[in-house]
């Protein structure tokens, strides 16, 4: 059975080892709490323009913002564990490395889901530029970043973790 979380001090060695190889060393402070809300906030917004872009049938900009959801997710927690990231590398480092952490863990099924919702958000933010998913699949590829959004911040920032409006 999985954990509610993870402990901080894990999840800080994943991030900092995640910016390491990114070539984007972490700079823990107190800047980094402070950035961890303001990512979180901009994920929020993110998810809200993705759903209105959809709704108005403007699928590579419904991509755009599912990815902006997933990647800022990804970079309040890593800010809440103190790792700001500067590098757009150090985003899917991040996530490879916290997926590593749940397999380590024995969660094989929360690393594979992490690592397969990450990548739907990538195909995601391709589609802002190429244009080439039918609505269905950027609806569910929203869905699945929405998903990803929510696990990351149940297992790696449970307590004051912003709630999916």
């Amino acid at each position: 059975m999985p954990p509610a979380a993870y402990p901080h001090a894990d999840i800080a060695a994943a991030v900092a080892r995640a910016l390491r190889k990114a070539d984007a060393p972490p700079r823990p402070g107190p800047d980094a709490i402070r950035y961890s809300g303001k990512y979180a906030a901009m994920a929020q917004d993110f998810r809200s323009g993705a759903w209105q872009h959809l709704d108005a049938g403007d699928l590579p900009q419904a991509s755009n913002k599912a990815w902006g959801l997933a990647a800022e997710t990804v970079k309040a927690v890593s800010a809440q564990h103190g790792g700001i990231i500067h590098k757009h590398r150090s985003i899917s480092e991040v996530v490879w490395e916290l997926a590593r952490l749940a397999r380590s863990a024995g969660d094989t099924a929360i690393a594979r889901e992490l690592n397969r919702n990450f990548t739907t958000a990538g195909r995601l933010h391709a589609n802002f530029y190429e244009n080439e998913l039918p609505d269905d699949l950027v609806l569910e590829g929203l869905m699945d970043c929405e998903e990803f959004s929510t696990r990351l911040y149940a297992l790696f920032w449970p307590e004051g973790a912003p709630t999916a409006a």
